[in-house]
């Protein structure tokens, strides 16, 4: 809940008031603040004065001057901010994310679920496909647990898919992780992910640029991944096609000059030709493993960087090898494996169950198994 309505000095509703202002976007917003240094001093200026800040003229000046609505749009804003549990951060406060506040034109502010930690900023964002293959699926589940695990916070989007994988797999983990939205916090996109969203605001955030009562329109999403990438030190891309959403993500992250990281994918496949078109003309680093993303981040992340302890090695059976063996990350049907392997389907499956118990295999609906 918004408990403060001045954050270092700048007041959160004379701040919204100045935001409701025709003419007053984001770049004017935070011009007017820092010349004048509070939201408040801006709306006391004579026109005279306001013609002062660069991109100010005497039209909008007056206008700014003269302007009553204000007050009743941040009165409804806060008051929706509320009733959603929510806060405010704004640009000028220490929690701002700090790389966020680097890049070319950060919001002014951001509506947010939970608490944005200090350790947020050594983070990385996962995005991809909403129509994720197994393997897009599983990838996007072990990149997030891996990095988790190491204490590095993951950043998507929320939407179906790869983002969602990311999300859960760093919860699981244990790790914090920022779900940033094309839509109001108030107006979870897609609904099936208010529980996601619930959980994320306890072990990190939901946050978004955009005013309470906000609806999913769809111009709102390539504005929200410019955040994505601004709030991480690289982007990891599982799975896109040559236009899909994640292609402005890897666009937003060069142009914020963050690392950009993508997965190969299968050549005829059509939720591979993005990723492997960035790969090949050099854009992004073709990444296999974890550690491929700690060696390229390795100097910025090692003030929180958890390096995992060595571990025996899983002893296997003679079956369990045999079955392991025929494993892929692509899922086979039990029925399958228990005819390659020459085992029965009951000692098939135990020792699948076997497999599974160490973390080797996961179990899919309808008795389909793969490489975890």
């Amino acid at each position: 809940m918004q408990t403060s309505t001045t954050q270092n000095g700048i007041n959160i509703s004379d701040l919204l008031r100045l935001s409701a202002i025709p003419g007053v976007g984001a770049n004017r917003l935070r011009a007017l603040v820092t010349h004048f240094e509070s939201p408040t001093s801006v709306l006391e200026a004579a026109p005279r004065e306001l013609i002062r800040v660069e991109g100010i003229d005497k039209k909008l000046a007056s206008t700014i001057a003269h302007y009553t609505a204000g007050k009743v749009f941040a009165e409804e804003q806060l008051s929706l901010l509320n009733k959603a549990n929510g806060r405010i951060v704004t640009l000028w406060h220490d929690e701002y994310p700090e790389y966020l506040r680097k890049i070319y034109d950060p919001p002014p502010l951001l509506f947010a679920l939970g608490t944005i930690a200090k350790n947020d900023k050594y983070a990385v964002a996962i995005v991809g496909t909403r129509r994720p293959s197994a393997y897009g699926k599983l990838i996007a589940e072990r990149f997030a647990k891996e990095l988790s695990e190491k204490g590095i916070a993951i950043v998507s989007g929320l939407a179906r898919g790869i983002d969602t994988a990311a999300h859960w797999s760093s919860l699981h983990a244990g790790g914090r992780t920022i779900a940033v939205i094309g839509s109001s916090i108030d107006m979870i996109y897609p609904s099936e992910n208010k529980k996601l969203a619930a959980c994320i605001e306890e072990n990190g955030a939901v946050v978004s640029e955009f005013f309470m009562g906000t609806k999913p329109d769809p111009g709102n999403f390539p504005r929200r991944n410019r955040i994505i990438s601004g709030m991480s030190l690289g982007t990891l891309i599982i799975e896109t096609a040559e236009n899909g959403g994640a292609m402005i993500t890897a666009s937003t992250t060069l142009d914020q000059n963050r690392e950009l990281f993508c997965i190969p994918g299968n050549i005829t496949e059509k939720y591979s030709i993005g990723t492997n078109r960035l790969i090949r003309d050099g854009h992004a680093k073709l990444v296999q493993t974890v550690d491929d993303i700690i060696a390229e981040l390795k100097s910025s992340l090692r003030p929180i960087l958890k390096f995992a302890q060595p571990q025996a090695p899983v002893v296997l059976s003679i079956f369990e090898q045999k079955i392991f063996d025929l494993l892929t990350s692509e899922p086979s049907h039990i029925d399958v494996l228990s005819e390659r392997s020459g085992l029965s389907i009951p000692d098939t499956l135990v020792n699948l169950l076997s497999l599974e118990f160490k973390g080797l295999v996961r179990q899919l609906a309808g008795k389909m198994f793969l490489k975890a």
